[in-house]
């Protein structure tokens, strides 16, 4: 749980880099919270107002621990678009976001997993 406060207390910082296991957990625990709301709202028979505000709410944070996750690869944020292509383009950022930091410092900071 950790992990998922820590991105949501870094909800708008694009720069830096994040480890594998921080972007990992926060997406883990963010798919359990909105099947945990999507069942809710299923069982009381209302409209998807929880998830789509939970939408809302965890759309900036998501948004930035992808960008600082690719630039603890080596990459520049803006390959975030990528997912924009059908498909492919999910591939690749899915590959990007398996792929082990880069080691030693980059462009946008220190290696995370020798900062602890």
């Amino acid at each position: 749980m950790q992990w998922y406060t820590k991105v949501i207390k870094n909800y708008v910082t694009f720069d830096g880099r994040a480890r594998r296991m921080e972007y990992w957990m926060f997406v883990l625990i963010n798919a359990i919270i909105a099947t945990i709301l999507s069942i809710l709202e299923f069982l009381l028979g209302i409209p998807t107002v929880l998830t789509t505000l939970y939408s809302l709410f965890i759309f900036l944070p998501s948004l930035a621990v992808n960008v600082r996750r690719l630039h603890d690869t080596g990459k520049s944020g803006w390959w975030i678009l990528i997912s924009l292509v059908p498909v492919v383009g999910w591939i690749i950022l899915f590959v990007f976001m398996v792929l082990d930091s880069e080691f030693g410092r980059n462009k946008w900071g220190p290696n995370p997993k020798t900062s602890f």
